[in-house]
């Protein structure tokens, strides 16, 4: 009886810690990844500001190529332009990518959402002049409401990080080409 006690007192402290811990991590989540492209920041606007182009460089086109569906809406280009897409493959999933503010050759925002996920993230491409070429930065920005998508958010720069590498490796070695 003593054994349960102590086994039940146990189970009980790390229900409240993770709980706990689940409330002071932080909501929001941002991540970014730069690389410097040989080429002029308007050739980089026009692949990264139409998404009819995204699917050439894009790291998620890799994953299920034959099996996913896109769906393209308003302008080519720009503010109201929209894709989406739908795959049963787990690594590309469901949702709506909508670009809602765009800078002639220096930003394109646009809003994400994932199905089932109620709040919207946020991904950004910023380019800027630099040595050799432009420097395009690749951003997401998530915010976690509940205490999984908090514990979730702890993985996010490894598992959207490395995704946003291969996307702009691809990406350079398209627009060097």
């Amino acid at each position: 009886m003593k054994f349960i006690k102590i086994l039940l007192g146990v189970v009980a402290t790390l229900v409240v810690l993770v709980v706990i811990g689940g409330m002071i991590l932080p909501s929001e989540r941002h991540v970014e990844r730069s690389i410097v492209v040989e080429a002029e920041p308007a050739e980089l606007f026009a692949m990264v500001n139409n998404f009819r182009e995204f699917n050439k460089w894009s790291p998620w086109a890799t994953y299920d190529p034959e099996g996913t569906r896109y769906e393209f809406s308003g302008p080519d280009a720009g503010v109201g332009s929209t894709m989406s897409w739908s795959s049963e493959h787990p690594n590309v999933g469901s949702g709506t990518q909508e670009i809602i503010d765009s800078e002639l050759n220096t930003m394109v925002k646009s809003k994400l959402t994932f199905e089932g996920f109620d709040t919207p993230s946020y991904a950004s491409f910023i380019l800027e002049p630099a040595d050799g070429g432009t420097r395009l930065t690749w951003s997401f920005d998530a915010n976690f409401d509940n205490m999984i998508g908090r514990y979730m958010g702890l993985m996010m720069d490894k598992w959207v990080g490395d995704e946003y590498e291969r996307g702009l490796a691809r990406l350079k070695e398209q627009a060097e080409s």
